[in-house]
């Protein structure tokens, strides 16, 4: 197994790449959020594609155009279908044994995979998918369903009730935040029912990975069905998994999705 860089082309600008081998026949893409380039935060994504590659299965990193090194403007993850599909032939030429392939997307990059209808990937694995909209991005408020599941887990912990009797308690801040958990949800986001419509005619496989502590995926939750037998949840887990406890659930659900 190596580490090998590259480059490939995508609408007459070129790309940047990196393939960790391995000799499986199921490949793991990710696809990176926001403008974080393909190493991820602190090496992240690089550190995780090489403990995937270890395992037997290759990986596919790449900077979409105008991030790291790839040339070009970069027009966010709304339009950034054609990198992820240049991304993914890329990634057969180089591997040509793999059979198929798994595409990982975290935050908007989940949300650039659904948009995408799922590109030609043969399976999702959509991490925390934002579903917020521009206006609404500085709102760091959780969504009233999440306000009411934490004061319903609150009150059956006999440690709480007795806080709450005791005054440990501010009940100024206790009264807005039950005022704020009986608002009715706020209806869907468009970008959250185009992200519906885009991988409803998908064939392959899609788990949706919820971390239950952040917004994003609170908000997400908010606006889909929560009984959507596909979602998996990390109970505590933080939006970019980095508890180490957090970090093994979720390469647990990647090895999965590529081992099924």
């Amino acid at each position: 197994m190596s580490r090998l860089p590259c480059t490939f082309e995508c609408d007459g600008q070129m790309l940047a790449g990196t393939l960790d081998t391995a000799p499986g026949t199921t490949g793991l893409l990710i696809v990176t959020g926001g403008n974080e380039i393909r190493s991820g935060a602190f090496s992240g994504q690089a550190d995780m594609a090489a403990r995937i590659a270890a395992t037997g299965f290759p990986v596919f990193r790449f900077d979409r155009r105008g991030v790291g090194d790839s040339e070009g403007e970069n027009r966010g993850f709304r339009h950034s279908a054609e990198d992820i599909a240049s991304a993914l032939a890329a990634f057969r030429a180089m591997a040509p044994h793999i059979a198929r392939v798994i595409a990982f997307g975290n935050c908007d990059a989940a949300s650039a995979l659904m948009l995408a209808g799922g590109v030609q990937a043969d399976g999702l694995v959509l991490s925390n998918p934002w579903t917020i909209e521009d206006d609404d991005a500085g709102d760091n408020t959780p969504p009233p369903d999440s306000v009411r599941a934490r004061y319903l887990k609150k009150l059956k912990n006999p440690s709480e009730i007795m806080r709450l009797l005791g005054g440990g308690v501010n009940l100024g801040k206790l009264a807005k935040g039950v005022i704020h958990a009986l608002k009715p949800p706020p209806p869907p986001s468009t970008l959250a029912q185009d992200m519906a419509a885009g991988i409803a005619g998908f064939a392959g496989e899609v788990r949706i990975l919820l971390a239950t502590a952040d917004r994003t995926a609170q908000v997400f939750e908010g606006a889909w069905d929560r009984d959507d037998p596909r979602i998996r949840r990390c109970e505590g887990g933080t939006h970019a998994y980095v508890e180490p406890e957090h970090r093994d659930w979720l390469e647990a659900q990647l090895l999965e999705a590529l081992s099924a």
